[in-house]
Protein backbone atom coordinates (compact mmCIF):
# COMPACT_ATOMS: atom_id res chain seq x y z
CA UNK A 1 0.00 0.00 0.00
CA UNK A 2 1.59 3.47 -0.77
CA UNK A 3 0.49 5.94 1.71
CA UNK A 4 1.11 8.77 -0.43
CA UNK A 5 1.63 12.28 1.00
CA UNK A 6 2.57 15.69 -1.03
CA UNK A 7 1.92 19.32 0.40
CA UNK A 8 4.83 21.14 -1.29
CA UNK A 9 7.60 21.34 -4.19
CA UNK A 10 10.67 20.56 -2.10
CA UNK A 11 10.33 18.40 0.93
CA UNK A 12 12.65 15.15 1.02
CA UNK A 13 11.13 12.93 -1.96
CA UNK A 14 9.97 9.49 -1.06
CA UNK A 15 8.63 7.82 -3.99
CA UNK A 16 8.32 9.05 -7.21
CA UNK A 17 6.65 8.14 -10.68
CA UNK A 18 9.49 9.22 -13.70
CA UNK A 19 8.18 8.58 -17.15
CA UNK A 20 9.71 6.18 -19.94
CA UNK A 21 11.07 7.12 -23.44
CA UNK A 22 10.99 3.29 -24.80
CA UNK A 23 8.30 2.64 -27.69
CA UNK A 24 7.37 6.24 -27.71
CA UNK A 25 6.75 6.30 -30.89
CA UNK A 26 9.42 8.05 -32.92
CA UNK A 27 8.67 11.38 -34.94
CA UNK A 28 5.35 12.26 -34.73
CA UNK A 29 3.60 13.93 -38.11
CA UNK A 30 3.47 17.94 -37.63
CA UNK A 31 -0.92 16.97 -36.85
CA UNK A 32 -0.01 14.86 -34.00
CA UNK A 33 2.35 17.69 -32.39
CA UNK A 34 0.68 19.13 -29.34
CA UNK A 35 3.10 21.65 -28.51
CA UNK A 36 5.24 24.04 -30.42
CA UNK A 37 8.31 23.17 -29.61
CA UNK A 38 8.34 19.55 -30.68
CA UNK A 39 6.60 21.03 -33.93
CA UNK A 40 9.41 23.40 -34.41
CA UNK A 41 12.00 20.35 -34.20
CA UNK A 42 9.72 18.09 -36.34
CA UNK A 43 9.70 20.13 -39.03
CA UNK A 44 13.95 20.68 -38.58
CA UNK A 45 14.52 17.32 -38.52
CA UNK A 46 16.07 17.58 -34.80
CA UNK A 47 13.28 15.99 -33.32
CA UNK A 48 15.02 13.32 -30.49
CA UNK A 49 15.45 10.14 -30.75
CA UNK A 50 14.17 7.29 -28.44
CA UNK A 51 18.20 6.27 -27.52
CA UNK A 52 19.00 9.68 -26.91
CA UNK A 53 16.21 10.60 -24.67
CA UNK A 54 16.50 6.71 -22.66
CA UNK A 55 20.45 7.81 -21.58
CA UNK A 56 18.41 10.99 -19.86
CA UNK A 57 16.04 9.64 -17.89
CA UNK A 58 18.59 6.80 -16.94
CA UNK A 59 20.90 9.41 -15.98
CA UNK A 60 17.94 10.74 -13.59
CA UNK A 61 17.09 7.51 -12.48
CA UNK A 62 20.41 6.95 -11.06
CA UNK A 63 20.36 10.45 -9.59
CA UNK A 64 17.02 9.78 -8.00
CA UNK A 65 18.32 6.63 -6.38
CA UNK A 66 21.34 7.89 -5.20
CA UNK A 67 18.95 9.42 -2.88
CA UNK A 68 17.12 6.65 -1.92
CA UNK A 69 13.67 7.77 -3.54
CA UNK A 70 11.71 4.79 -4.41
CA UNK A 71 11.21 5.22 -8.25
CA UNK A 72 8.47 3.78 -10.50
CA UNK A 73 8.08 3.68 -14.47
CA UNK A 74 5.35 3.34 -16.46
CA UNK A 75 4.57 0.22 -17.67
CA UNK A 76 5.25 0.54 -22.03
CA UNK A 77 2.25 1.16 -23.86
CA UNK A 78 4.10 0.06 -27.97
CA UNK A 79 4.02 3.76 -30.16
CA UNK A 80 2.69 5.87 -26.86
CA UNK A 81 4.69 8.88 -25.39
CA UNK A 82 5.10 8.41 -22.12
CA UNK A 83 7.43 10.83 -20.96
CA UNK A 84 5.95 13.53 -19.20
CA UNK A 85 4.15 11.71 -16.17
CA UNK A 86 3.86 15.01 -14.16
CA UNK A 87 0.49 15.50 -16.35
CA UNK A 88 -1.40 12.76 -16.05
CA UNK A 89 -2.42 13.23 -12.41
CA UNK A 90 -1.27 14.81 -9.24
CA UNK A 91 -0.57 14.30 -5.44
CA UNK A 92 -2.18 17.29 -2.99
CA UNK A 93 -2.02 15.99 0.24
CA UNK A 94 -3.36 12.57 0.65
CA UNK A 95 -5.10 12.47 -2.60
CA UNK A 96 -3.98 11.18 -6.18
CA UNK A 97 -6.07 13.46 -9.32
CA UNK A 98 -6.36 11.81 -12.16
CA UNK A 99 -5.82 14.52 -14.88
CA UNK A 100 -8.21 15.56 -17.75
CA UNK A 101 -5.86 15.29 -20.52
CA UNK A 102 -5.39 15.83 -24.42
CA UNK A 103 -7.38 13.24 -26.31
CA UNK A 104 -4.02 12.70 -27.86
CA UNK A 105 -2.89 11.36 -24.31
CA UNK A 106 -5.58 9.66 -22.29
CA UNK A 107 -4.11 6.34 -22.69
CA UNK A 108 -1.43 7.11 -20.63
CA UNK A 109 -2.97 6.80 -17.38
CA UNK A 110 -3.23 3.31 -18.49
CA UNK A 111 0.55 2.62 -17.74
CA UNK A 112 0.86 4.03 -14.36
CA UNK A 113 -2.90 1.73 -13.02
CA UNK A 114 -0.86 -0.45 -11.62
CA UNK A 115 1.19 2.29 -9.09
CA UNK A 116 -2.92 3.38 -8.52
CA UNK A 117 -3.91 -0.20 -7.48
CA UNK A 118 -1.29 0.87 -4.41
CA UNK A 119 -3.38 3.75 -3.35
CA UNK A 120 -6.55 3.32 -1.35
CA UNK A 121 -9.25 3.88 -4.12
CA UNK A 122 -11.25 6.50 -1.84
CA UNK A 123 -7.99 8.47 -2.06
CA UNK A 124 -8.10 8.32 -5.97
CA UNK A 125 -10.32 11.27 -7.47
CA UNK A 126 -11.22 11.19 -11.24
CA UNK A 127 -12.25 14.42 -12.28
CA UNK A 128 -16.18 15.25 -14.08
CA UNK A 129 -15.52 15.68 -17.82
CA UNK A 130 -15.96 19.63 -17.35
CA UNK A 131 -12.87 20.00 -15.43
CA UNK A 132 -9.22 20.26 -17.35
CA UNK A 133 -5.81 19.94 -15.90
CA UNK A 134 -2.72 18.80 -16.49
CA UNK A 135 -0.33 18.70 -13.59
CA UNK A 136 2.77 20.94 -14.98
CA UNK A 137 -0.26 23.48 -13.93
CA UNK A 138 -0.80 22.59 -10.38
CA UNK A 139 1.96 22.99 -7.73
CA UNK A 140 1.03 22.43 -3.63
CA UNK A 141 2.88 24.81 -1.55
CA UNK A 142 2.51 24.82 2.27
CA UNK A 143 -1.24 26.43 2.71
CA UNK A 144 -1.00 27.26 -0.66
CA UNK A 145 -1.84 25.86 -4.06
CA UNK A 146 -0.64 27.62 -7.21
CA UNK A 147 -2.01 26.89 -10.48
CA UNK A 148 -1.52 27.92 -14.16
CA UNK A 149 -4.74 27.96 -16.01
CA UNK A 150 -6.48 29.83 -19.23
CA UNK A 151 -9.43 31.68 -19.22
CA UNK A 152 -12.38 30.50 -21.43
CA UNK A 153 -10.98 32.74 -24.81
CA UNK A 154 -7.93 31.34 -24.96
CA UNK A 155 -8.72 28.06 -23.78
CA UNK A 156 -11.17 27.64 -26.74
CA UNK A 157 -8.41 29.23 -28.75
CA UNK A 158 -4.98 27.54 -28.28
CA UNK A 159 -4.20 23.68 -28.31
CA UNK A 160 -1.62 24.50 -25.28
CA UNK A 161 -4.06 25.55 -22.77
CA UNK A 162 -4.55 22.81 -20.63
CA UNK A 163 -5.90 23.63 -17.50
CA UNK A 164 -9.57 25.89 -17.45
CA UNK A 165 -11.42 27.93 -15.35
CA UNK A 166 -13.54 24.71 -14.21
CA UNK A 167 -10.32 23.30 -12.39
CA UNK A 168 -9.47 26.23 -10.33
CA UNK A 169 -13.13 26.05 -9.05
CA UNK A 170 -12.99 22.61 -8.14
CA UNK A 171 -9.25 22.47 -6.71
CA UNK A 172 -10.89 25.12 -4.12
CA UNK A 173 -13.80 23.49 -3.37
CA UNK A 174 -11.92 19.79 -2.31
CA UNK A 175 -9.29 21.32 -0.68
CA UNK A 176 -10.76 24.31 1.36
CA UNK A 177 -7.76 24.20 3.96
CA UNK A 178 -5.46 25.47 1.07
CA UNK A 179 -5.28 28.85 -0.79
CA UNK A 180 -5.67 28.35 -4.45
CA UNK A 181 -3.60 31.09 -6.35
CA UNK A 182 -4.27 31.11 -9.96
CA UNK A 183 -2.63 32.69 -12.52
CA UNK A 184 -3.15 33.33 -16.34
CA UNK A 185 -0.44 31.77 -18.88
CA UNK A 186 0.71 33.44 -21.64
CA UNK A 187 -0.12 30.54 -24.62
CA UNK A 188 1.03 30.04 -28.19
CA UNK A 189 0.62 27.05 -30.59
CA UNK A 190 2.81 28.24 -32.94
CA UNK A 191 5.93 29.98 -30.90
CA UNK A 192 7.97 28.06 -28.47
CA UNK A 193 9.62 31.69 -27.19
CA UNK A 194 5.97 33.25 -25.80
CA UNK A 195 4.30 29.99 -24.67
CA UNK A 196 4.04 28.62 -21.00
CA UNK A 197 2.78 25.81 -21.71
CA UNK A 198 2.63 25.18 -18.12
CA UNK A 199 2.71 26.69 -14.87
CA UNK A 200 6.51 25.06 -13.95
CA UNK A 201 7.45 26.01 -17.39
CA UNK A 202 7.60 30.04 -15.95
CA UNK A 203 8.08 29.30 -12.18
CA UNK A 204 8.83 26.92 -9.48
CA UNK A 205 9.14 26.93 -5.74
CA UNK A 206 13.17 25.76 -4.57
CA UNK A 207 14.47 25.09 -1.09
CA UNK A 208 12.43 26.39 1.96
CA UNK A 209 11.11 29.99 0.73
CA UNK A 210 12.93 30.90 -2.74
CA UNK A 211 11.58 30.85 -6.88
CA UNK A 212 12.97 30.45 -10.06
CA UNK A 213 10.79 32.46 -12.11
CA UNK A 214 10.43 34.49 -15.71
CA UNK A 215 7.81 36.95 -16.08
CA UNK A 216 7.40 37.15 -19.45
CA UNK A 217 5.48 33.67 -18.87
CA UNK A 218 2.39 35.38 -16.47
CA UNK A 219 -0.27 36.81 -19.26
CA UNK A 220 -0.78 39.51 -16.03
CA UNK A 221 1.96 41.45 -14.61
CA UNK A 222 -0.02 41.59 -11.49
CA UNK A 223 0.37 37.52 -11.31
CA UNK A 224 3.94 37.90 -11.45
CA UNK A 225 3.77 40.82 -9.02
CA UNK A 226 2.06 38.26 -6.22
CA UNK A 227 4.25 35.93 -6.41
CA UNK A 228 7.46 38.29 -6.07
CA UNK A 229 5.97 39.99 -2.89
CA UNK A 230 4.71 36.49 -1.70
CA UNK A 231 8.65 35.08 -1.83
CA UNK A 232 10.08 38.20 -1.41
CA UNK A 233 12.72 40.01 -4.00
CA UNK A 234 15.44 38.69 -2.39
CA UNK A 235 14.24 35.02 -2.49
CA UNK A 236 13.83 35.34 -6.61
CA UNK A 237 15.65 33.59 -9.28
CA UNK A 238 14.54 35.73 -12.58
CA UNK A 239 15.44 33.94 -15.68
CA UNK A 240 14.74 35.12 -19.38
CA UNK A 241 13.02 34.44 -22.26
CA UNK A 242 15.62 31.85 -24.11
CA UNK A 243 16.22 30.24 -20.75
CA UNK A 244 12.24 29.55 -20.31
CA UNK A 245 12.01 28.44 -23.91
CA UNK A 246 15.41 26.23 -23.23
CA UNK A 247 13.14 25.03 -19.72
CA UNK A 248 15.75 26.67 -17.17
CA UNK A 249 12.40 26.78 -14.43
CA UNK A 250 11.67 23.21 -14.62
CA UNK A 251 14.62 21.95 -12.50
CA UNK A 252 13.42 19.00 -9.83
CA UNK A 253 13.68 18.92 -6.25
CA UNK A 254 14.80 15.83 -4.33
CA UNK A 255 14.95 18.00 -0.89
CA UNK A 256 14.68 21.46 -0.04
CA UNK A 257 18.74 21.38 -0.57
CA UNK A 258 18.90 19.33 -3.17
CA UNK A 259 17.77 20.05 -6.81
CA UNK A 260 18.68 17.99 -10.26
CA UNK A 261 19.44 20.70 -12.98
CA UNK A 262 19.98 20.20 -17.05
CA UNK A 263 24.26 20.88 -16.89
CA UNK A 264 23.22 23.25 -19.87
CA UNK A 265 21.67 25.67 -17.33
CA UNK A 266 25.30 26.88 -16.26
CA UNK A 267 24.00 31.18 -15.41
CA UNK A 268 21.38 29.51 -13.55
CA UNK A 269 23.01 26.41 -11.61
CA UNK A 270 25.98 28.87 -10.67
CA UNK A 271 23.48 30.90 -9.24
CA UNK A 272 21.33 28.14 -7.02
CA UNK A 273 25.15 27.11 -5.85
CA UNK A 274 26.48 30.61 -4.83
CA UNK A 275 22.84 30.41 -2.63
CA UNK A 276 24.02 27.05 -0.87
CA UNK A 277 21.72 24.31 -3.04
CA UNK A 278 23.39 21.07 -4.08
CA UNK A 279 22.82 21.18 -7.77
CA UNK A 280 23.31 17.29 -9.21
CA UNK A 281 23.63 18.18 -13.30
CA UNK A 282 22.66 15.80 -16.00
CA UNK A 283 21.91 16.02 -19.60
CA UNK A 284 18.59 16.68 -20.61
CA UNK A 285 18.33 18.70 -23.65
CA UNK A 286 17.29 15.76 -26.07
CA UNK A 287 13.93 15.59 -23.82
CA UNK A 288 13.65 19.28 -23.63
CA UNK A 289 13.19 19.47 -27.85
CA UNK A 290 9.18 18.15 -26.41
CA UNK A 291 8.86 21.28 -24.71
CA UNK A 292 9.04 19.53 -20.88
CA UNK A 293 12.18 18.71 -18.35
CA UNK A 294 12.69 17.52 -15.26
CA UNK A 295 9.66 18.34 -13.31
CA UNK A 296 7.82 17.26 -16.46
CA UNK A 297 9.18 13.79 -16.09
CA UNK A 298 8.23 13.03 -12.85
CA UNK A 299 5.23 12.37 -10.51
CA UNK A 300 5.95 12.60 -6.81
CA UNK A 301 4.05 10.07 -4.94
CA UNK A 302 5.77 10.87 -1.32
CA UNK A 303 7.63 13.50 0.16
CA UNK A 304 8.47 13.79 3.97
CA UNK A 305 5.85 15.36 6.13
CA UNK A 306 7.09 19.01 7.53
CA UNK A 307 5.53 20.97 10.17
Amino acid sequence: MLNIYINDETSSLKSVILGTSISFGGVPSIKDAYDPKSRMHILKGTFPKEADIAKEMAAFEKILKKYDVKVFRPVEIPNLNQIFSRDIGFVIIDKFIVSNVLDKRIHEIEGIEYILEKIPAYRIIRLPVEVRVEGGDVMPWKDKIFVGYSKKNDFEKYQVSRTNEAAIEFLTTTFPDHEVLSFELEKSDTDPMFNALHLDCCFQPVGFDQAIIFKGGFKNESDYDLLVDYFGRSKIIEINRLEMYNMGSNVFSISPEVIVSDRSFHKLNNELRNRGFIVDEIPYTETAKMEGLLRCSTLPLIREKTS
